[in-house]
């Protein structure tokens, strides 16, 4: 047995938790570069290096510093689509070996840099690494999950995220006493760190079995059944049987989707089964994911703790709890997504972030305009700080990831995926880019435009938003037949959840009995 077939010695629970392992170690990847530049520009080495602002480590080009952080983004986008458009061909193994590969080159690259123009298309080298792993891992993380557990799976996955994010602060706090915190170490340590999450990747990943569902698309039945049964650990019991025949029945005459109509599908131009809206749900639930006000929390909360008048060892001490609370909150969420649903989670997140965003930019607000009480408010600001955390990881955190996965057939369920890593992109690039000009001139007032925008996402999600909980990835096709509407998605599923397995089945009826009338013919 050879090294691409090793997980066939595991047991069903090793197999589960090899791959949930690497998959973790994909996720750590994203949180990790997604944190790391709060402490590299933080770092006077840094700021003097790519020539961002004055010989003490002051920013003066903030759309520069912020242009340098963004660009990662436009990588990432490349990458999903890329990446997406490669696993639905070769796989979702074998993308992520790719994937990985990109990763280690960007990440040394970025700290061996040696001006603004050198670290910026290092970023772009990393982002396709990251979009592409992004892309991919929620695809086989969804895939190889039963129904009832898909979001919890998914959902201890991205602890990862806000392990990543944590370690990059952490690392960055610690740092920060080498030579009272200006020296090249700390930033180039901190950049060159990614790299080692990268190398366990490209170390082990493929031991993995690629996802049943890319087995079956590509007429691979006998692999997917058979990687089906090892994940669920039940060997011709009638629920395996009952998913391998949905599986079997939404692969037949299917074929991966082109680059054209990816095209097609972003403009609306593609008439069949919906998938422009689909598309767009899933890069505006993370367009509004981004604008929760999370990016601010994840990567400004420096500059937000020293508004709130702590040392600097406090706020970079404090900002890692900040993110180290993310922890927490993505173990509630894995233990609730697939209880209370996605639809609640994310209007119940919502409402919760609004008031938390709201009590926040009410507490800066009146240590603004009265100062002498600011000491004495700092506490209750910086605890709507961690609170914030808290929420979005318990619900926004995990969803906005995880719906993009679900609601897209298994031709371009990877490359579909991609839309959600567009918006992801596209949110976040946007954010992390004026997130320096809003705070620079509106201050702590930003947490109103929040909080504001909060209130908004609740609504939308009510009416558009499709619920995927405790239903099979092929039975959610049903939904897409109606109007974009939550109730008639609702009324559609109720109506036709069940025409995919009926499919299957009718097919193999009608191919015994032309097999049993074939053999019944009388002799000549």
């Amino acid at each position: 047995m050879g090294f691409t077939t090793a997980w066939k010695r595991l047991t069903p629970s090793q197999l589960n938790i090899a791959i949930q392992t690497f998959a973790l170690i994909s996720i750590f990847f994203e949180g990790y570069d997604q944190g790391v530049m709060g402490g590299v520009n933080a770092s006077p080495n840094y700021v003097r290096e790519v020539n961002i602002g004055t010989a003490d480590g002051t920013v003066t080009n903030t759309t520069k510093q912020g242009g340098i952080v963004s660009v990662y983004y436009l990588g990432a986008i490349v990458g999903c689509f890329v990446g997406g458009w490669a696993a639905d061909r070769i796989g979702r193994i074998n993308g992520l070996f790719f994937a990985a590969i990109f990763a280690l080159i960007g990440g040394a690259l970025q700290a061996a840099t040696q001006s603004a123009d050198f670290i910026i298309v290092a970023r772009v080298v990393t982002g396709l690494g990251t979009g592409a792993l992004t892309g991919i891992t929620p695809v086989l993380v969804s895939e190889v999950s039963s129904a009832d557990h898909r979001g919890g799976f998914l959902g201890y996955v991205f602890i990862a995220n806000y392990l990543g994010i944590s370690v990059a602060y952490w690392l960055d706090f610690g740092l920060s006493f080498v030579d009272n915190g200006d020296s090249a170490v700390r930033w180039r340590f901190l950049l060159a760190f990614q790299c080692l999450p990268a190398l366990l990747l490209l170390a082990g990943i493929k031991m993995l079995p690629d996802s049943p569902r890319y087995l079956a698309s590509v007429g691979r039945n006998d692999e997917a059944r058979d990687v089906l049964e090892r994940v669920r650990g039940g060997h011709n019991s009638a629920a395996v049987e009952q998913e391998f025949n949905e599986i079997v029945a939404m692969a037949e005459d299917t074929k991966p989707a082109s680059p054209i109509e990816f095209i097609k599908i972003i403009l609306g131009l593609n008439k069949g089964g919906h998938l422009g809206r689909r598309a767009w749900l899933c890069i505006w639930l993370q367009i509004m994911a981004s604008w929760t006000g999370i990016t601010a929390v994840t990567a400004y909360s420096p500059v937000l703790l020293r508004q709130a008048g702590y040392s600097e060892i406090k706020q970079n001490g404090l900002a890692g709890g900040l993110n180290t609370i993310g922890i927490v909150g993505t173990i509630i969420s894995a233990q609730i997504v697939d209880r209370l649903g996605r639809r609640k989670c994310l209007m119940y997140g919502a409402a919760g972030l609004f008031l938390v965003n709201l009590i926040a930019a009410s507490l800066y607000e009146a240590s603004r305009s009265n100062p002498s009480i600011a000491s004495s408010i700092a506490p209750a600001a910086v605890t709507m700080l961690f609170l914030f955390n808290l929420v979005y990881a318990s619900t926004w955190g995990t969803v906005a990831f995880l719906i993009p996965t679900e609601i897209f057939p298994s031709r371009m369920r990877a490359q579909g995926n991609g839309f959600g890593i567009t918006g992801w992109a596209i949110g976040v690039g946007m954010t992390v880019l004026v997130n320096p000009i809003m705070f620079g001139n509106i201050q702590s007032r930003t947490y109103f435009l929040f909080a504001g925008l909060n209130f908004i996402w609740i609504f939308i999600v009510y009416l558009i938003y499709p619920e995927t909980s405790n239903r099979s990835l092929e039975s959610i096709e049903a939904m897409f037949t109606t109007s974009p509407f939550y109730w008639q998605m609702e009324k559609a599923y109720a109506e036709n959840k069940d025409m995919f397995i009926n499919k299957h089945e009718l097919d193999a009826k009608e191919k015994k009995l032309a097999y049993t009338s074939h053999d019944e013919l009388p002799k000549v």
